[in-house]
């Protein structure tokens, strides 16, 4: 089974494993788009202030394993295989879903190398979360839109309820972004849970940001005391001026608990958070000439962002696309320019969407392309088709980005 809401039956397979995830400290980090990123942030610090960090995500890009890291380093593959093996009694007892066997393997892994802290990220939600058995040092709540609707409800507020469902009783939470529909969702939880709410968008403010070849520069303020702050991070899509913000707010979060975490080393792991934590597919920049970005903007938010950013270069653009078929695809479509060149794929997947279905969605509301089902090859030609001096994004899904390779 893919999806078992609830905590009973992740909360008895925990217990079977003697609860690993009581073991070891952590971050919890929810949120629709921007989690992840921040995830690998918050973990490159850590990583550079001298600690031993867990940090657990989903999905994966290529492989399984990427899902379970520690300072960068991805769990051997012998290690998943032995604990599938080893506890199959345990797995017919309790007839886990994927992502429960997922996250107890993850605890699992991060209790026994004895990790300082791990950094966990929701899979979907956060109320009904397998991951939501951990008491973290602080939980951060990222940017909330519509996703996943048929388990999480369709409206913002239904969403970010949701999402809120990680607040823990007097355990500080940080809301990276201000969303006026759904500002009230997060201020009632914490005050019910006696719960130190930071606003990071309160904390501080970003004046501007500088795009390089490799990295973006951050002017920043920090509000209470004026101080200017410049930070830079290879992590290049505009949309982490908004993370950023969140995640200055949780390690200041943890500094007035004791963590030792320097400037230098915020500084120093924002700069390197790909090398440092294996962060790979958010606006990633994999060649030159062409331009060619690979992202994995797939739901509304995520997209427009994504392509405000492409439409700020304005260079040529050559678009090679894949989606699943559960998405709203006619929606997403509607987000992208006109102006582009299409190449619509498809992934080797179950879920992916044909590319003559998307190429026949994408004429309906004026996008015009080609279809070529395998994504390599969609790739390579739109490479023959573009200029130097043009830009090719490739996204769409996930899918898409683990059949090219990520280097």
């Amino acid at each position: 089974m893919a999806y078992k809401p609830g905590l009973d039956n992740v909360l008895g397979i925990s217990a079977a494993f003697n609860n690993p995830h009581l073991k070891f400290k952590s971050i919890h980090v929810a949120g629709t788009n921007g989690k992840g990123s921040s995830s690998s942030m918050l973990s490159a610090i850590l990583q550079t202030a001298g600690y031993k960090v867990g940090l657990y995500t989903s999905p994966h890009i290529h492989r399984f394993t990427e899902r379970i890291r520690i300072n960068g380093v991805e769990i051997p593959e012998s290690e998943v295989v032995d604990f599938v093996s080893q506890n199959t009694t345990v797995f017919e007892q309790f007839k886990p879903s994927f992502f429960e066997i997922t996250t107890i393997l993850a605890f699992d892994w991060f209790a026994k190398q004895q990790v300082d802290i791990a950094i966990i990220e929701t899979g979907m939600g956060g109320r009904l979360d397998a991951t939501n058995i951990i008491q973290p040092e602080v939980s951060l709540i990222t940017n909330v839109s519509l996703d996943h609707t048929q388990f999480l409800g369709n409206t913002l507020p239904a969403i970010a309820s949701e999402k809120a469902g990680i607040i823990k009783a007097q355990t500080p939470v940080v809301i990276s972004e201000y969303q006026q529909e759904i500002h009230d969702v997060y201020k009632s939880k914490s005050t019910e849970l006696k719960a130190p709410l930071i606003e990071a968008f309160e904390a501080y403010t970003c004046s501007d940001v500088a795009y390089g070849s490799s990295s973006i520069v951050l002017q920043l303020e920090e509000n209470q005391t004026k101080t200017p702050l410049t930070i830079t991070t290879d992590l290049q899509g505009s949309y982490q001026a908004r993370n950023v913000l969140g995640v200055l707010s949780v390690v200041d979060v943890m500094k007035n608990s004791g963590w030792n975490i320097s400037a230098a080393a915020v500084l120093e792991g924002l700069s390197h958070v790909q090398a440092l934590s294996g962060f790979k597919g958010r606006w990633q920049i994999v060649s030159q000439d062409p331009l060619v970005i690979l992202d994995a903007a797939h739901n509304e938010a995520g997209m427009i962002l994504s392509m405000n950013q492409l439409k700020a270069l304005n260079k040529k653009t050559h678009i090679v696309i894949g989606m699943v078929k559960d998405k709203d695809v006619s929606h997403i479509l509607s987000l992208l320019p006109q102006f582009a060149s299409y190449y619509f794929c498809q992934a080797d997947n179950p879920r992916a969407l044909s590319a003559f279905d998307l190429q026949g969605l994408a004429k309906q509301i004026g996008l015009n392309g080609i279809a070529i089902p395998n994504v390599s090859d969609a790739l390579v030609v739109a490479k023959k088709a573009a200029q130097s001096e043009d830009v090719i994004w490739v996204g769409g899904s996930l899918y898409v980005l683990g059949e090219l390779s990520l280097k």
